[in-house]
């Protein structure tokens, strides 16, 4: 490591969507052309008009001040009220708190958590911002195997935890593989956790977003255990389920208020406060939330149902994903790494795509928590994740290109041969 790196944080490296959206940029600047962009998860349906209209109302009736770091008391309590009657998830004003963004609220709630030397455990396939906030927040990240179908084993995680493991993080659905963990499943981690002392996070930004089966949030699982003795703090989005990716605008709902109470002060130090208007305009989401996420389910699984299909049957993915955004292609048959694969694809078609070793890395961290180096896990070298949110034309075009890409990849190996 070069001495000039002082901080944990300038020893982490750039998270691979963010080197690919950046070379969509520069591609489209240079060429001309539109790229169709298949790498960020940004939907191609607008939030509702009563969203837009709170937001502007709010900003014409001169309510622009700071609230508190915790949320306006309004929004807090309608998100309580959502929680208990969509989630079962029995949480309190008092341990409910809006963030400007669920990002954000993750990196607080990571914070709050954190301590010297602690381990959080993450799978081996992960979205790469989870460890970039796990480290920044001092956590020294423990990735854990996932089984063939790329879900987690609890015995597989009780094996790679260690007596320093204070965090295990649940993301379902998964970004990026697709995954959608069972109330068994869920149960097993969340036993499995309560036994080891360890707090669980869930990360459900796509929770409107399952395709076969109801969601279930963690939180749910414990709703008769006392408040003081609960250990799942739940983070999600306005970002999904009404497509308000620009408002930024989330929340965090905590165990109990003494977790609750430590992230105010992890939110008073990042924040302040979040945007006000954003904040009405989330009261005007969660009144129309039935419609809104009923509405898009239905367009994001029409893209699902029709694209993807052919990129099965052409043997690139195994299976359509069961929820989220995301589908993680296996593309070993053009005899290119992900990256190469990612680069040419762009280059060559237009088309762009996120490597997936980058979904997958596996640092090396320092006595002081600093990345001393790191690598990917093998196995994730041939696979790039794509998003299915965007607009069906889009989708179709680049799903398309991609697989004649693939076909033709394939077809040099041959003749090479």
């Amino acid at each position: 490591m070069s001495s000039e790196i002082l901080s944990a944080a300038g020893s982490i490296p750039s998270s691979c969507l963010h080197r690919i959206f950046r070379a969509a940029e520069t591609k489209e600047k240079e060429s001309g052309a539109e790229v169709v962009k298949l790498h960020v998860g940004d939907p191609f349906f607008h939030p509702s008009e009563d969203v837009a209209e709170a937001f502007i109302d709010a900003v014409r009736r001169g309510e622009t001040k700071y609230t508190g770091v915790e949320g306006l008391p309004e929004l807090r309590a309608a998100v309580v009220e959502k929680l208990r009657s969509d989630n079962g998830v029995d949480s309190a004003v008092s341990r409910l708190l809006i963030s400007p963004g669920s990002c954000q609220g993750l990196a607080a709630l990571l914070q709050s958590l954190a301590e010297p030397g602690a381990e959080i455990l993450l799978p081996e396939l992960h979205w790469p911002v989870h460890l970039q906030q796990s480290l920044l927040a001092g956590f020294r990240p423990v990735l854990y195997p996932l089984g063939a179908d790329l879900r987690p084993d609890p015995e597989v995680i009780a094996a790679a935890a260690s007596p320093r493991t204070r965090v295990l993080l649940i993301n379902s659905p998964a970004n990026p593989t697709g995954v959608v963990l069972d109330r068994g499943e869920l149960t097993a981690l969340l036993e499995l956790a309560r036994d080891r002392g360890w707090h669980v996070i869930s990360d459900e930004a796509y929770e409107h977003f399952l395709y076969e089966r109801e969601h279930i949030s963690v939180a749910s699982l414990e709703r008769d255990v006392p408040v003081d003795e609960r250990i799942v703090h739940s983070v999600f989005s306005f970002s999904k389920s009404f497509a308000m990716t620009g408002y930024r605008l989330g929340y965090v709902a905590l165990a109990n208020d003494r977790a609750a109470d430590v992230m105010k002060v992890a939110q008073e130090a990042n924040i302040i406060g979040t945007s006000t208007p954003v904040q009405y305009a989330g009261i005007a989401a969660l009144n129309s939330r039935f419609d809104a996420s009923a509405t898009n389910l239905k367009l994001v699984q029409r893209n699902r149902d029709v694209a993807l299909p052919p990129l099965v049957r052409a043997g690139l993915l195994r299976e359509l994903p069961a929820g989220g955004w995301y589908a993680m292609v296996d593309v070993t048959r053009s005899g290119l790494d992900a990256e190469t694969f990612a680069t040419r694809l762009l280059d060559r078609k237009g088309i762009a795509v996120v490597p997936g070793n980058g979904f997958a890395m596996r640092p090396e961290l320092d006595d002081q928590g600093r990345v001393r180096s790191h690598d990917y896990a093998p196995w994730a070298r041939h696979l790039v994740r794509i998003a299915f949110c965007v607009d069906p034309v889009t989708l179709e075009t680049g799903v398309r290109g991609l697989i004649e890409f693939v076909d033709e990849c394939e077809a040099g190996l041959a003749s090479a041969g």
